[in-house]
């Protein structure tokens, strides 16, 4: 599936109302259904910097060039935040990452109804992601 096609489907599952109990609800239902990460896995390295909660996200590439992310918070909503965007981006290589910005979060509305805190871990989330892809790029390039 194209990374558009990704993103068209987490639009499409929030409520096109600016209800933000109902987002609230979905957040929530996508980080129970996440798989998370191990606990070994969450170490000091892994840790994005920039939350207020604890967010750790792993990044693998696959033999096809193919960046597979796995994540975890220790916050119900943000883990749910982590599995949005992650599950837009993990299968991707790292030139589709980085020329997909995130706008579809401010589609989805988190732009205006995240706390200031939630929405500038969104974001450290995505320059982390970033990031990943900057450095994998780099290493295929060699």
């Amino acid at each position: 599936m194209r990374i558009e096609e990704k993103i068209e489907l987490i639009k499409k599952d929030f409520p096109t109302t600016t209800d933000w109990e109902q987002k609230y609800e979905k957040i929530i239902e996508y980080g129970k259904r996440w798989e998370g990460l191990d606990d070994a896995l969450k170490t000091e390295d892994l840790k994005v910097k920039g939350c207020q909660s604890q967010v750790w996200i792993k990044a693998d590439l696959t033999p096809d060039k193919k960046i597979i992310f796995k994540g975890d918070s220790d916050a119900i909503i943000v883990k749910g935040l982590v599995a949005i965007v992650l599950k837009v981006y993990s299968g991707e290589t790292p030139d589709v990452i980085l020329k997909t910005e995130p706008d579809f979060l401010k589609d989805i509305g988190f732009d205006s109804g995240l706390s200031p805190s939630r929405t500038n871990g969104l974001y450290s989330m995505i320059k982390q992601i970033k990031y990943y892809a900057t450095a994998f790029r780099y290493l295929l390039s060699k």
